[in-house]
């Protein structure tokens, strides 16, 4: 039998990729594809690292492993990767779709804070009702430090007009738990791509967003 976690808050924040669509499973295979193609090695650990960060930001600490190449040479190789007819097709959370079209019909001030681009998000945001659902949206071109720097959070915060103590987040990453956690709010981490050992500082754990339920008489404390 399910067991539902109720929730509130002022608003609800979500990160994108592995919280709302699951895309980690395309992600990994274009950064391993990048690795194998210039026969760096490429482990579980590696991958561990781009997860939950903007993509260039997590290149940074591998580049010195492809000589003669950039950040910005390597980053547009693995989208190329991702965009690819063979790469495997994104699908929806599940419960995302569901809990997005509770919290917009009650009204509840929603954002999106991602480490992927603008047009990675607007597509990927088709999968669980629309961009439209959301009053703010934060990508990589709109921060100078992505996640685990709060900065993308705390932006979304500001344009939504809710104090981060009055917000609740939703991340997949320890990377992404870090930033909502050093912004000021509470976050929900999910395990779609990480074990929940991993999320220590997480205020709850949950394999998706199916046993989440809002309770909208509650203030948000």
């Amino acid at each position: 039998m399910t067991e539902f976690h109720h929730l509130h808050a002022k608003a609800a924040l979500f990160d994108l990729d592995g919280t709302l669509v699951a895309t980690e499973h395309r992600s990994r295979a274009a950064w391993t594809r990048l690795f194998t193609t210039h026969h760096v090695p490429c482990d579980d650990t590696v991958l561990a690292t781009f997860v939950g960060r903007r993509g260039k930001e997590a290149l940074a600490d591998h580049v010195h492993h492809f000589p003669g190449h950039t950040v910005d040479e390597l980053f547009d190789e693995a989208c190329g990767y991702l965009m690819g007819p063979d790469s495997p097709p994104p699908f929806a959370v599940p419960g995302a779709a569901e809990l997005l079209a509770d919290l917009h019909t009650r009204g509840v001030p929603l954002a999106v804070v991602t480490s992927g681009l603008r047009a990675h998000a607007t597509e990927m945001l088709d999968h669980v009702g629309g961009a439209d659902l959301f009053q703010v949206i934060v990508t990589a071109e709109d921060v100078t430090a992505g996640k685990p720097d709060p900065q993308g959070y705390l932006a979304a915060c500001r344009a939504l007009g809710v104090h981060p103590a009055d917000g609740l987040a939703f991340e997949d990453a320890p990377a992404g738990v870090s930033a909502a956690k050093s912004a000021g709010l509470r976050c929900v981490a999910l395990t779609t791509s990480h074990n929940a050992g991993d999320f220590t500082h997480a205020d709850l754990v949950v394999p998706d967003l199916t046993p989440l339920r809002w309770t909208p008489t509650a203030d948000a404390h």
